[in-house]
């Protein structure tokens, strides 16, 4: 695996520099400059600076959650027109190489591949604690691998970074094949659970960070996805069992996974943090405020701040909710639901599908302006582990065992027949998880990825057909490589059919 990057993979990396996660310290490293790395705030200040590409429009401020847009949960919504035309194109499976939220995707995980390359070279010759310094080197391997793990299952084979770059290196890399990465993605994420503390060890002020219960999950979740057989839903088995002994469990209220005042709780493995903070210009890259309030808010209605009208959830995902179940009034605005922050919602306001996204919005007495949310963005929770344990308990025809994991994310929305999970045999129980996992998961950018992991994309193509998506073929289970990197670099070579 070599030191090579793309000339506008450097690029973004040497604009990006300047600005670092907001938490103390406040330090900054330039990858210019990295030999000015001495002290323990300069590895912090780096090992922060791996962490805010999380943050940006590319990720979770957008792209993440529009893919529940491509999955067929929801339609984009917004100001109609040209409002959003890229996630239309990706969602109509019309996408071509020159889609600007492609381009998007592709740039969006190097920049924060790049940092933690830089924590990863320049840390271990560090004469710091070995506290400081483990603890640095497993959140630049947990987050090295998580924005692999998007990528790979994005856009397949991609070019492998490993080492810091500079503009003296060969910019024009190959493309390395899926299993070359998922092995860099698990070895990191191994590396990872063996030096990263419980997040329980962490203080108030470092809440948030990459912990060991995240690199379990993670790992957990990875091996479900890359070609699974009994050792790996064995292992991944284990890795679940291994979180629930670190301390982890459900919230009593569902809604307290996205309410910004019990953000990071214990059912929080990982989530990206967002503080609210205006300073930064609302659509740069280092904003420290959420997007998701602002822009799914129902548009013209004054709910909540902004309120753009995007990600409006189909009937057809809202009449998947099961009767009695919690989770549609906390999820979804409909005529007739309860109020949010007093206000009754009404179908007409600017809505194509007559429903919008009520699971992320954020009450004016909190973000008073559009561009002051300070709402975190979930990654993975505990009800995604306990549901990852119960597939893999499962496939492995312990459908007896994967009752009791289902049963406690299904009993805290209100579903709590647990005779009805228990006589359910082994095909039946793997629809009511993949169902399971729609539902507590919806919006949070999960969706896209389940459907097109189960059974070889077979379970995507039948999905697409049965929402009446019958131009959904083979080709779209990846995205196009972007041509403007193609033009960059005549090494890449593009995913078939596009």
């Amino acid at each position: 695996m070599k030191k090579i990057t793309n000339l506008l993979f450097l690029t973004v990396l040497m604009t990006a520099c300047n600005g670092f996660l907001d938490r103390h310290p406040h330090d900054s490293i330039d990858a210019d400059d990295s030999s000015s790395m001495k002290t323990e705030n300069d590895a912090i200040a780096a090992v922060n600076g791996a962490y805010q590409p999380l943050q940006w429009a590319k990720i979770c401020n957008m792209r993440l959650w529009t893919l529940d847009i491509v999955a067929g949960n929801s339609e984009v919504g917004g100001g109609g027109g040209t409002d959003g035309i890229e996630t239309r194109d990706m969602a109509d499976f019309i996408t071509k190489s020159d889609n600007a939220g492609v381009l998007d995707m592709y740039r969006g995980y190097f920049p924060g591949i790049l940092r933690c390359n830089l924590v990863l070279q320049k840390v271990p010759r560090m004469e710091i604690s070995a506290d400081i310094k483990n603890r640095c080197l497993g959140e630049a391997r947990f987050l090295r691998a998580l924005y692999y793990f998007y990528q790979v299952r994005l856009f397949g084979a991609i070019p492998l970074i490993t080492e810091p770059v500079s503009i003296t290196d060969d910019l024009k890399p190959f493309r390395s094949p899926v299993d070359e990465v998922y092995k860099l993605i698990i070895a990191d994420l191994r590396e990872a659970i063996g030096l990263l503390p419980d997040a329980a060890d962490y203080s108030a002020t470092d809440l948030g960070r990459a912990s060991k219960g995240a690199a379990l999950g993670l790992l957990a979740k990875v091996l479900l996805t890359h070609n699974p057989g009994t050792a790996e839903y064995n292992e991944i088995v284990s890795l679940c069992e291994q979180v629930t002994g670190l301390g982890y469990v459900l919230n009593e209220d569902y809604t307290d996974n996205f309410n910004p005042e019990t953000k990071n709780s214990r059912e929080s493995l990982f989530e990206v943090q967002y503080y609210g903070k205006t300073t930064v210009g609302f659509w740069e890259n280092e904003t420290q405020c959420s997007w998701l309030s602002t822009f799914m808010g129902p548009r013209n209605s004054g709910m909540v701040a902004g309120a753009y009208g995007w990600n409006q959830p189909t009937a057809e995902f809202v009449n998947a909710y099961e009767p009695n179940d919690l989770r549609k009034n906390q999820t979804v605005l409909y005529a007739g639901c309860p109020p949010f922050d007093g206000i009754e919602y009404q179908s007409a306001w600017g809505t194509e599908t007559g429903y919008n996204c009520r699971k992320f919005l954020v009450p004016k007495s909190i973000a008073p302006t559009y561009d002051a949310s300070p709402a975190n963005f979930p990654i993975l929770r505990y009800a995604d582990v306990l549901l990852i344990q119960a597939e893999a308990l499962n496939e492995l025809a312990r459908t007896g065992d994967a009752v009791e994991p289902l049963y406690q994310v299904r009993a805290r929305s209100g579903l709590t027949n647990r005779a009805e999970l228990a006589s359910l045999n082994q095909a039946q129980m793997r629809e009511k998880i993949i169902h399971e996992r729609r539902m507590e998961l919806a919006f949070e950018g999960q969706r896209w990825f389940d459907i097109i992991r189960l059974q070889n994309g077979d379970y995507a193509r039948s999905w697409f057909q049965s929402i009446g998506k019958n131009n959904f073929s083979d080709k779209f289970l990846l995205f196009p490589i972007p041509l403007k990197e193609i033009e960059a670099n005549e090494n890449l070579t593009q995913n078939p059919g596009y």
